[in-house]
């Protein structure tokens, strides 16, 4: 994944535990909507992977 790709995604999750959702995605579409292939691939995989990040939820909090 481009840095510049991560950097967006990072800073979409901070602004969601925010509660700044219209931002979030404002930033992290363009990204995601610009990804070929292979790097939608790679976001999927980190979004699955830090799901806590945008919700500041852990899986032990849910269960």
């Amino acid at each position: 994944m481009r840095p510049s790709t991560l950097r967006a995604l990072k800073r979409a999750a901070e602004l969601t535990r925010q509660n700044r959702l219209t931002e979030a995605v404002l930033i992290a579409e363009p990204v995601i909507l610009a990804a070929d292939s292979y790097e939608g691939d790679e976001i999927l995989r980190w979004l699955a992977d830090h799901v806590t990040d945008f919700t500041g939820v852990t899986k032990k909090e849910i269960d």
